[in-house]
């Protein structure tokens, strides 16, 4: 897949390599929709007793609480973003980190754009496949985007004013 950023041990980086494809035949790993990644596994994938091979691709009408049961033999879950003005994306990463506690990749795909990283990132992805009209040097701004986080996110799960306070109360 073009245009990758990963997260690194927190760093963002330019991923020139990744074998990863999107719903397309040959001999590179596949990110596949729900209905067709469950076709193609083996029995073994699907009971949870082995490692897919392919990644899946959660589309803005799938409910992540759909995955539970596979989430142990998935490598990677792509989220789609089919317009930049629909936010279900944030909503299914959000529910996946916490309610459902997901840890391995979770990729933006889609019309990902560089004023959406910083809050994507607080909702738990760490892989972001940028717009291929667009500059990957330009989107890593977008990942430093803000200084202060005012609400609760899969980063930081306390809300300002608490840390706040336990910051003065720390001092005393």
């Amino acid at each position: 897949m073009n245009n990758l950023i990963r997260l690194v041990e927190g760093q963002a980086c330019i991923v020139s390599d990744d074998p990863w494809q999107l719903d397309t035949e040959g001999d590179a790993p596949l990110i596949l929709s729900l209905t067709a990644w469950r076709e193609r596994q083996p029995a073994a994938v699907l009971q949870g007793r082995a490692m897919s091979a392919d990644g899946l691709l959660l589309q803005v009408d799938d409910e992540p609480e759909a995955l539970q049961p596979f989430l142990a033999s998935l490598p990677l879950i792509a989220i789609d973003f089919p317009s930049f003005r629909d936010g279900r994306g944030y909503s299914q990463a959000y529910l996946l980190r916490t309610r459902l506690g997901w840890r391995g990749e979770l990729r933006a795909v889609g019309d990902v754009l560089r004023d959406q990283l910083a809050h994507m990132r607080q909702c738990g992805f760490d892989a972001f496949a940028v717009r291929a009209d667009k500059s990957l040097e330009d989107a890593l701004k977008g990942l430093q985007g803000l200084s202060v986080l005012y609400g609760r996110s899969v980063i930081e799960p306390r809300p300002l004013f608490r840390r706040g306070r336990h910051k003065e109360e720390s001092r005393s």
